[in-house]
């Protein structure tokens, strides 16, 4: 990271979670709350677009080999190959964007990319780890998405335990069982860590 005096470094907030656990649905809602000054980490990734997704709003997409070049000149602050040729990861240049705003950072990333943050920002960083109420629970959620194929679904079911099993790892967790607490906890533990001036 650059070290310029001008830049004041805000918070980063971190949320990981295996898939389908409402990671997303906690972050978005948390990005609409405007006095917490947040702004979301859109991270870089090797994989193709689906849908709707638009470069630079949802991620931003580098072929393979523009993110492998990436990785060699140090530009990350995190990445993962998280599948075969698919890479994640954040751009160092990223937050550096939205912390030159004089805003906080807020990250949906997975649970190796979110523990690397802690691990390099360990005062700035709250880890925050969304649990799932089972693993049943989460199959019905990635189906009801209705994004990805059967295959790539068990491809995240298969990970999911070893996800789980870094939960203690991180700061706090919150048991996504019942939206409307899962996002009040969210909102209560986000705001006691930004406001927090020790």
């Amino acid at each position: 990271m650059k070290n310029d005096n001008n830049i004041k470094k805000g918070k980063l907030i971190v949320f990981s979670a295996p898939s389908g656990s409402g990671k997303t649905t906690i972050v978005r809602h948390l990005l609409k709350q405007k006095e917490l000054n947040l702004e979301f980490s859109i991270s870089a990734t090797s994989r193709e677009k689906r849908g709707k997704e638009i470069h630079a709003n949802d991620y931003y997409f580098l072929s393979l080999k523009e993110f492998k070049n990436k990785i060699k000149n140090d530009e990350f602050l995190e990445w993962e190959e998280v599948y075969r040729d698919n890479f994640y990861g954040t751009l160092k240049s990223e937050v550096e964007r939205i912390w030159a705003k004089g805003k906080h950072v807020i990250f949906d990333i997975d649970v190796s990319g979110g523990l690397r943050i802690k691990k390099k920002f360990p005062k700035e960083t709250l880890a925050i780890f969304v649990k799932p109420p089972d693993l049943n629970e989460l199959i019905i959620r990635l189906k009801e998405r209705g994004e990805e194929s059967e295959e790539k679904i068990s491809m995240r079911v298969a990970k999911a335990p070893a996800e789980l099993a870094t939960a203690p790892l991180f700061d706090e967790i919150i048991l996504n069982k019942d939206l409307d607490t899962a996002l009040e906890k969210a909102y209560h533990l986000v705001s006691n860590f930004i406001n927090d001036k020790s």
